[in-house]
C-alpha cells in the first residue's frame, strides 16, 4: 500500500470512529418550519424529482465524494454507483489523483458508469492539483475515466496545511480553474471539503465561469480534525484540535450565497443528518443535498444498506414537504418559517 493510499484508508477510519467531527452541528437546528396542520394533500404524491445541471434525478440527493483509494473502495464505489442507479440520485467519486497517477483505479473505471448507466456522475480532483503537476489532459482523464456527467474540484487549504506533506502554496489556484473550465467537455463543480464557502469566494468562482457550487460547510467531519490524529507530531495534532471547529456552518454559507447569485446551481454538503436537514437546507437555496460521512456506514455494508439509508432520507424529505404543505421541491423552497 503506497503512502497516499494509506493515508485514505486512515482517513475513512477516523470518519467512521466518529472522533473528528465538528463541536458544533451544521446550523439547521436554528431552523423551523411552519407546521401545517391542514395539508390538503398525500403524502403519497409528494414529488421529489428535480434536474441537476440538466440531468433528471428522483430524488435531490448527492452521495458526495469519498473513497479515493483505500483497498475497500472498489465495493464501495459500486454500492454506491448501484443504490444510485436503483433510486435515481447523483454521485460524486473521491479524489482519482492516485488512479490517475498510479493505474491503481479502485473501481474508479468505466465499470462505474455500467453500474449506473443513466444517474448523473461526477469526477473528481483536487483544485490545488493543477498548480502541482496535473493539468487540462489529467483532467480530461479524469473525466473520460468514468465516463463523468461534469467535474469536480475540491478545495482544501486547511487540510493540506495540517496534513503531514500538503500543499501549502496555493498560488495560482484561481488562475488554473478559470482557465481550465473551458477547456473540458463537461461542466465544473466546485467544492468545500468541509469548511465552507465564503461570499466573496463564491463570486470568485463565478467569475471564473463554475456551473455549480458545493458549499461543503462546517458542521459535519472537520478534516483539520482528521489531518490532527493522523499526524506524526505534537504540532500537527495541536494544529488540528486548534482547527477542529474553523469554517462557515453549512447553513450559513448556504443561505448568504443563495442570497448573492438567486440563480446559481447550489448542493448543501456538511453535517447534514438526514432528511429533515435536506429539507431545510433546501429551503435556504439549495438544489441537491450531499452526504458523505452519513453515508459512508452503509456503503461500506453494501448496496442494499445504502438503498435503506437513501429511502430513510427520501422518507423524512417527503414528511416534511407534507407537513409544510408542499407538493413538491418548487413548493417546499417557500414554505414558511417559524419566526
Amino acid at each position: 500500500m503506497t503512502d497516499i493510499e494509506q493515508r485514505k484508508r486512515d482517513h475513512i477510519d477516523i470518519v467512521l470512529s466518529g472522533a473528528a467531527r465538528h463541536s458544533a452541528n451544521a446550523g439547521f437546528d436554528a431552523i423551523a418550519f411552519d407546521h401545517n396542520a391542514l395539508p390538503e394533500l398525500s403524502l403519497d404524491a409528494v414529488d421529489l424529482k428535480t434536474r441537476f445541471l440538466g440531468k433528471a434525478l428522483k430524488l435531490p440527493f448527492l452521495a458526495s465524494s469519498m473513497t479515493g483509494g483505500p483497498q475497500d473502495a472498489d465495493r464501495v464505489n459500486h454500492a454506491l454507483a448501484e443504490a444510485a442507479e436503483q433510486c435515481g440520485f447523483a454521485m460524486g467519486v473521491g479524489s482519482q489523483r492516485i488512479a490517475l497517477a498510479e493505474g491503481a483505479t479502485h473501481g474508479l473505471d468505466r465499470r462505474l458508469r455500467k453500474a449506473a448507466p443513466s444517474i448523473p456522475l461526477f469526477a473528481n480532483l483536487g483544485a490545488v492539483q493543477l498548480v502541482t503537476g496535473m493539468g487540462i489532459d489529467d483532467a480530461r482523464r479524469a473525466i473520460d475515466q468514468i465516463e463523468a456527467d461534469a467535474l469536480i474540484l475540491h478545495l482544501n487549504p486547511v487540510q493540506e496545511a495540517i496534513q503531514e506533506g500538503g500543499d501549502r502554496d496555493w498560488r495560482g489556484v484561481t488562475a488554473a480553474i478559470a482557465a481550465l473550465i473551458p477547456a473540458l467537455p463537461v461542466p465544473v463543480i466546485v467544492k468545500e471539503v468541509g469548511f465552507g464557502i465564503s461570499v466573496d469566494v463564491a463570486r470568485r468562482l463565478v467569475e471564473c465561469g463554475v456551473a455549480a457550487i458545493d458549499v461543503a460547510g462546517a458542521g459535519g467531519t472537520s478534516w483539520a480534525a482528521v489531518e490532527g490524529r493522523r499526524a506524526g507530531n505534537h504540532q500537527g495534532q495541536d494544529l488540528g484540535e486548534i482547527f477542529r471547529d474553523w469554517g462557515i456552518p453549512t447553513a450559513q454559507s448556504l443561505a448568504t450565497i443563495r442570497a448573492r447569485f438567486p440563480d446559481l446551481p447550489l448542493i448543501a454538503s456538511g453535517g447534514i443528518r438526514h432528511g429533515l436537514d435536506g429539507a431545510k437546507a433546501m429551503r435556504l437555496g439549495a438544489d441537491l443535498v450531499g452526504q458523505a460521512a452519513a453515508l459512508l456506514p452503509a456503503a461500506m455494508q453494501g448496496t442494499d444498506a445504502v438503498i435503506a439509508h437513501v429511502e430513510g432520507f427520501a422518507r423524512a424529505l417527503a414528511l416534511a414537504c407534507f407537513a409544510t404543505g408542499s407538493k413538491d421541491l418548487r413548493a417546499l423552497k417557500k414554505a414558511p418559517l417559524r419566526g
